[in-house]
């Protein structure tokens, strides 16, 4: 007897009106459901009846309410289930149809009808007491079907149930697809077994007609108006949402277990999901499993392990550190052997004395640097992938004296010192074997190239073989530039500067009005400065730095008059910008000014570039992340954001034009003293924002 159907029916008694299914037209009640199961089973039987009884039923469609009942009358009927994704290509279907040995094929349409095709099935392809056979598209092009039986499934499904708790059984809302396993199992068998509501949403209504293009905008708003307390969302996933919702400042308050899983999480990215309210637990499991072998709960969490093992398997690390899971998790592949007893993952990892288990990367991926140091790219690119102007990215190194990354950008335009930086601030969670020393930007990973599986991972000998000059690199690479090697000795001062609690909270709009007037209070002061300050550089220079002259006076024209704006935005935001032109600053905004005219005027004028790497690289992310935040979160409009919304499109500019004077810069002196002044100007502007009140009851009286 299958529990899920059990505890269906027992809700169904207990409760006649509790809901168990619902979409953006109706509900089902456990006890529709049941009914509903029974009925399309009278109305199967006899048609399946026909073809070998072995023989898996495929079933193609979005997510629906008649793709939940077709999947519990087949497991009703006894009859193996062949989910077939969306993503599949025309051959990877043909495949699968023929490797499983289908006698049937269900399509179901938009309105939930059920279409059926005979397909030429044949018994004996699958293993005895297989309930379901999952196919993922994996490494290769060829997919395997991986067999499992419905005790198999159910023991996942009631784990989860044991360990989360069926308090937190309230509305799940499937982002995934139900033809995936891990949503198949880990999202629809326990919502059903803890009496919880399955709200099943159009992928078109999700933001995710183009699951490779989701609108996540859309996405963000449909999973508040459908009210859902639980998700189950791929690290992609995760990261655009997170995305979303920092730049927008839209919250959803009603979520209280977002389970993610599918590839390494990034501390960094689940510290950025706990910002904007998202409750994050990160998970481990593989088909071969049944889906979920650990998972962290509200109960049980550890950030940067993947959470304890289900109490229905156990696991094992061997003497390589390969991950093996027992005692049966799978009945074998589709044509193959069976599967007696352990599977061993090719994962690698490791349990700390907590029990918590930690996932290291692929063994086959595993990279061996020139030093003899091994490294798991996954755990490389998880903190690349934090970053929010990277959407993808591939680490290599394999013999290497460093390790590379090829990084595709958020969006196209964007300029190299903006990922530059982004690189450099990944490299600050990484020890030194693992910082990446060389990247290059690449397009966006071709699925129709085959540098993509059919679930949107990346291939990686498609992707590197793409890239094998820049992968392999020349005998003597070229020399490190200027502008490189200032991003790289400056990246201490970068992290300092990024860990502020009021530039985190900034980039998040979790600051106050008077937070925000306060900030624009302490720019004031320093940015009338500015053109003062270049004034003083270039007339320290002599004739054999005129091309820096030249770009002084670019720099002054540029410049000229932002304070003004700064005030104007203090009158909007409503602050009184009298008293601040009449004022003075905080005593940190002083020292850094006045550190930066002794500096031109008693050691070397060039080192005002290194304020000048400072203030515009952090006033574009600034500009780009936290004006829409702050703006969405206060209501502020346009008018209050003049100051740093042009500085998001004009020091970006201001950021390619700098990388390229940089790599000019010959003289060793000048490049140290520019070292010099940004080392110092990180420290010092971190204290400018330290000093800022982030208590509404401590804010300027402006």
């Amino acid at each position: 007897m299958s529990r899920v159907l059990g505890a269906i029916a027992g809700h169904g008694l207990l409760d006649p009106n509790r809901v168990a299914l619902s979409d953006a037209t109706r509900s089902l009640t456990y006890l529709e459901l049941s009914e509903a199961v029974e009925q399309l089973c009278a109305q199967l039987g006899p048609l399946l009846s026909k073809g070998p009884v072995s023989a898996p039923v495929a079933v193609s469609g979005a997510n629906s309410i008649a793709w939940v009942i077709l999947d519990l009358a087949l497991v009703r009927l006894g009859r193996p289930s062949l989910p077939l994704p969306g993503f599949f290509t025309a051959d990877q279907r043909s495949h699968v149809l023929a490797d499983a040995g289908a006698g049937w094929l269900i399509t179901l349409d938009a309105a939930g009808g059920l279409a059926f095709e005979p397909v030429e099935g044949r018994d004996g392809a699958l293993h005895p007491t297989t309930a379901k056979v999952t196919y993922t598209s994996g490494s290769t092009g060829r997919p395997k079907g991986v067999c499992l039986s419905l005790a198999q499934m159910e023991d996942v499904a009631a784990s989860l149930v044991e360990v989360i708790g069926a308090d937190y059984a309230g509305v799940h809302l499937p982002v995934l697809p139900l033809s995936i396993l891990l949503e198949n199992v880990a999202g629809l068998y326990p919502t059903l077994l803890a009496g919880g509501r399955y709200h099943l949403e159009t992928p078109a209504k999700l933001g995710l007609a183009n699951p490779f293009q989701p609108d996540l905008g859309q996405l963000v708003a449909a999973i508040g108006a459908t009210g859902a307390t639980s998700l189950i969302l791929v690290p992609e996933l995760l990261r655009g949402l997170v995305m979303a919702m920092t730049f927008t400042g839209a919250r959803l308050p009603a979520l209280n277990l977002v389970a993610v899983g599918g590839a390494k999480v990034s501390p960094e990215l689940l510290a950025k999901a706990e910002a904007v309210g998202l409750p994050v637990y990160e998970g481990y499991g593989l088909s071969e499993c049944a889906s979920v072998v650990a998972l962290n709960t509200p109960a049980l969490r550890k950030v940067g392990s993947v959470g304890r093992v289900l109490p229905h398997v156990w696991v094992q690390i061997d003497a390589d550190r390969e991950i093996i899971v027992g005692p049966r998790p799978f009945l074998g592949y589709a044509g193959g052997e069976a599967s007696l007893g352990l599977v061993n993952t090719g994962d690698l990892g490791w349990r700390d004395d907590d029990g918590f288990l930690h996932i290291d990367g692929r063994r086959s991926n595993t990279i061996i640097t020139a030093f003899g140091r091994n490294v798991a790219p996954e755990w490389v690119e998880s903190e690349l992938l934090a970053q929010p102007v990277i959407r993808q990215a591939i680490v290599f190194g394999e013999a290497q004296d460093g390790l590379g990354a090829l990084i595709v950008p958020l969006s196209p335009g964007l300029p190299e010192p903006a990922i530059a930086e982004a690189v450099a601030h990944a490299n600050q969670a990484l020890p030194p074997y693992a910082q990446v020393r060389r990247w290059r930007i690449c397009p966006p990973f071709d699925r129709e190239a085959g540098e993509l599986t059919g679930n949107g991972r990346p291939r990686r000998e498609a992707i590197l073989a793409r890239h094998h000059d820049f992968v392999i690199p020349a005998p003597q690479d070229p020399p490190v530039t200027f502008f490189q090697r200032l991003v790289i000795e400056t990246a201490p001062g970068q992290l300092a500067l990024a860990s502020v609690p009021q530039i985190q909270d900034g980039l998040a709009g979790n600051i106050s009005r008077e937070t925000y007037v306060a900030y624009l209070t302490e720019a004031y002061h320093h940015v009338k400065h500015t053109v003062p300050l270049m004034q003083a550089a270039k007339a320290g220079l002599d004739d054999a730095h005129a091309r820096f002259r030249g770009a002084l006076d670019e720099y002054i024209a540029e410049e000229t008059g932002h304070e003004e704006w700064i005030l104007n935005d203090i009158r909007h935001t409503g602050g009184d910008p009298d008293a601040v032109r009449a004022g003075e600053p905080r005593d940190a905004t002083r020292r850094m000014v006045a550190y930066v005219y002794d500096y031109i005027a008693r050691k070397n004028p060039m080192g005002f570039f290194g304020m000048v790497l400072v203030l515009e690289g952090t006033s574009v992310r600034l500009a780009t992340q936290g004006a829409a935040a702050v703006a969405a979160s206060l209501n502020l409009g346009p008018e209050s954001f003049t100051y740093l919304s042009s500085h998001g499109a004009v020091d970006q500019d201001h950021l390619v034009f700098f990388q390229r004077l940089m790599d000019e810069v010959d003289d060793p002196a000048d490049q140290a003293a520019i070292i010099e002044v940004a080392n110092a100007v990180f420290i010092l502007f971190a204290e400018v924002f330290r000093a800022i009140p982030h208590e509404r009851s401590l804010a300027h009286a402006v």
